[in-house]
């Protein structure tokens, strides 16, 4: 009786799990997108298919089948098959998978599988204690991780495991598993007699972002709050999705890859004088919830890095603005940063005086503090000129065009240049000023 107790109450288990855990494909063939790392061609698949995995690290955004891939080896593989989850799993938890692998191996001669999602939620010390049994083959470790592995998994486990990143699913991936989740009368609703729209599905996949378990999610609150039609059918309409998905959740981990990621595109567009693309990453920013002090200091940065000498109004304008989103708020401070990140992006570039402050720090911490030239040294204190200081300085301003030709560098590098001037935007006029009192500056190099 309690054999069938316990099938009866797995049946209805699996009835009652939510879509997206219904539909989690069982074999490789039933995986959709990722052919990058599953082609047939592919390392990954091969082996799978030969059962010869070594210890792997799936990396990748929420909802692209890290979890999936791992219950996929479960199901092909003869080695047996532990999870844990690092949120919640202790260090006795994984004592008790070691002794128990090592049992199998003692015993019945079969390898284990460990997959810990989650994975950089385990600290230094636990991960380090995996470090032995990874190593001696007592268990192969599967490690799941929406974080950059380099930074959030020790480098001792890393140089031991091989690092798939699993990439967001496509939308004619998403539309695939939707329609496939629509008709099957098993893991899927299609004993509700479903019907789905084509747009209906395209609008779900375009909404989940790449997100499997987000459109599965769509298609399961569609087809349970949308009332019968007198067909029969339950028509999944455009109108209906578009009721059940509000907003499209855009995917930003201030503390993850997409934040740095995004930030760095959006400063690269400034870089490269490109204001469509920086008003995209701007507005993929502004939509994720990114504090607007934050993006307000990095278009400071950039207009005084990209820009420099060759608009100094750059700088100007960036600073006005965040003082002007500090004041404003939200929502109007995304005007207030558009007009500055464009003005940036359209402004003409120059990284010359970048360039030079990091050669001159260089210079400094390679020569030290080299000796002042006495006529630069402060005179203005009794017996300044009995130590030789300031003597023999000549002031600017009595010579044409306030200018004389006159060593400020210390003797021992006395002639070197830091700043190599462009001749774009301002700078170019400098150039043409320099020429005229007779201190011509060398132009940037080609």
């Amino acid at each position: 009786m309690d054999s069938l107790f316990d099938y009866s109450y797995e049946n209805e288990k699996k009835k009652q799990q939510p879509l997206a855990s219904r539909m989690r494909p069982e074999t490789l063939d039933e995986v959709v997108g990722q052919k990058h790392i599953i082609g047939k061609d592919r390392l990954l698949y091969r082996a799978i298919r030969a059962d010869r995995l070594s210890s792997i690290i799936f990396y990748g955004p929420p909802g692209t089948g890290k979890t999936t891939m791992a219950h996929v080896i479960a199901n092909t593989s003869s080695s047996a098959f532990f999870q844990v989850n690092a949120t919640t799993a202790g260090k006795k938890d994984m004592e008790a998978v070691i002794s128990k692998a090592k049992e199998i191996m003692a015993e019945k001669g079969r390898k284990s599988i460990l997959f810990i999602d989650e994975i950089h939620r385990f600290n230094k010390a636990q991960q380090d204690y995996l470090l032995p049994f990874v190593e001696d083959g007592t268990v192969i470790l599967i490690g799941a991780t929406t974080e950059n592995p380099y930074f959030e998994v020790n480098g001792a486990l890393l140089s031991r495991s091989r690092i798939f990143e699993l990439r967001s699913l496509e939308k004619e991936d998403l539309m695939d598993l939707l329609h496939r989740a629509a008709e099957d009368p098993f893991k899927g609703i299609g004993g509700d007699n479903v019907i789905l729209d084509e747009d209906a599905c395209e609008y779900l996949a375009v909404a989940a972002d790449g997100d499997a378990r987000s459109a599965l999610n769509g298609l399961e609150l569609a087809d349970l709050t949308t009332e019968r039609s007198d067909d029969g059918y339950i028509h999944i309409t455009l109108d209906v999705v578009k009721e059940c998905i509000q907003k499209k959740v855009v995917r930003y981990d201030k503390d993850g890859d997409n934040h740095y990621d995004t930030i760095s595109a959006f400063i690269k567009s400034m870089r490269g004088s490109d204001p469509d693309a920086v008003l995209y990453y701007l507005a993929r920013m502004l939509e994720a919830g990114e504090d607007v002090r934050f993006i307000a200091r990095r278009i400071m940065i950039a207009a005084s890095e990209e820009c420099g000498i060759a608009d100094p109004r750059a700088l100007e304008v960036a600073s006005a603005a965040a003082v002007a989103v500090e004041r404003v708020g939200m929502p109007e401070s995304n005007l207030i940063l558009a007009n500055a990140a464009v003005y940036v992006a359209c402004a003409p570039k120059s990284n010359a005086v970048t360039n030079g402050i990091f050669a001159a720090q260089e210079e400094v911490r390679n020569s030290g503090n080299l000796p002042i030239p006495g006529y630069l040294k402060d005179a203005h204190y009794k017996s300044a000129e009995k130590l030789n200081r300031g003597v023999g300085y000549r002031y600017a301003h009595d010579f044409p065009h306030h200018y004389v030709n006159q060593q400020y560098l210390p003797d021992a590098i006395k002639g070197k240049r830091f700043y190599q001037m462009s001749d774009n935007g301002y700078e170019g006029r400098l150039q043409k000023w320099f020429d005229m009192i007779g201190k011509p500056y060398a132009k940037e190099k080609k």
